[in-house]
């Protein structure tokens, strides 16, 4: 059977425009294309779980605004096994004005977000969510919502005896005793260095912030590092998990896509290495692909992990 994923986190409408470069402070630059997308951590981590094999219950939170029908047209469409969607009358829908620049062979993203309805959750709409939080077998959360409500969903989930993952992305100040109650944590390079002032730079400097985060209470840790790959640490343990090969073609939600990738394989039974190498090829996958949360065919991961295997065997 599919493991059960409960993923609370943001939507957010995605404004994106493709450039050849970044424009400078005070220019007005020339888009080769744009467009409107689906987007926010939530949204994008649970569409990820679902395509990875996992039972999928996403909560979130929109406007009612003129991005509210589309939210809600294209969070139905997705096909997760069960939807939450709270609205605010008061606070629009939350959105990312994104570029993407291409000119340099290699897709890099500059994002700005204005997360809205997301921060807006109150604790009688977490209550209300409750039994659905309750009965997943791994919970997925980031830093894309008010801390409050984030702190009482990662509260119920561990009461219920889920597995809990926490994406500290976008980066927001979190307390020790909240870490604690976390079986995983996945920062990016920057993100680790927010939390622990240690740069990360190589797979050493990852360990020595690892290191940092086992003391503040974290119990696993993977920090992800782009095209260098990720470095997961138990304790004393560390492994490092190689970079998939990708050619990438836009780069926004990868971090999205590897974590509701994992939050499935980890629901599904698979060991924590496993889970982070499909992980790993998903994601790889993903940014050859426009948009951040754009569909695929699962046989392209298997496909790249099969290759993978066979190059290194």
């Amino acid at each position: 059977m599919n493991g059960k994923v409960c993923v609370f986190g943001s939507f957010n409408v995605d404004l994106v425009a493709r450039v050849d470069r970044f424009p400078y402070p005070g220019e007005s630059l020339v888009a080769n294309s744009s467009m409107t997308s689906a987007g926010g951590k939530g949204a994008n981590q649970a569409s990820a779980a679902l395509r990875s094999g996992a039972n999928v219950h996403y909560i979130g939170k929109i406007g009612e605004d003129a991005f509210g029908p589309f939210a809600r047209r294209y969070l139905k469409s997705v096909g997760y096994n069960a939807l939450t969607l709270l609205s605010s009358d008061e606070t629009a829908t939350g959105n990312a004005l994104i570029f993407v620049a291409e000119g340099k062979g290699e897709a890099e993203n500059m994002i700005s977000v204005d997360p809205g309805a997301n921060m807006t959750i109150t604790d009688e709409e977490i209550t209300r969510c409750a039994p659905a939080i309750g009965c997943a077998d791994t919970l997925l959360v980031q830093l894309e919502n008010n801390m409050s409500a984030i702190s009482r969903v990662i509260n119920i989930g561990r009461e219920n005896g889920a597995f809990v993952i926490l994406n500290p992305a976008p980066w927001q100040p979190i307390n020790n005793s909240l870490l604690e109650k976390v079986d995983l944590v996945t920062p990016n390079a920057s993100e680790a260095f927010a939390m622990t002032r240690v740069e990360v730079t190589d797979f050493e400097s990852a360990g020595r912030a690892a290191d940092v985060l086992h003391t503040c209470g974290c119990k696993s840790v993977i920090i992800t590092m782009g095209a260098q790959g990720a470095l997961l640490s138990q304790g004393d343990r560390k492994t490092i998990i190689p970079c998939f090969p990708a050619q990438p073609k836009d780069t926004t939600g990868a971090g999205d896509a590897f974590n509701g990738a994992l939050a499935a394989k980890i629901a599904n039974g698979d060991s924590m290495e496993d889970a982070i190498n499909f992980a790993s090829a998903y994601a790889a996958v993903s940014v050859e692909k426009l948009g951040a949360s754009t569909p695929f065919d699962i046989s392209e991961v298997e496909q790249r992990l099969h290759s993978f295997h066979k190059e290194i065997a």
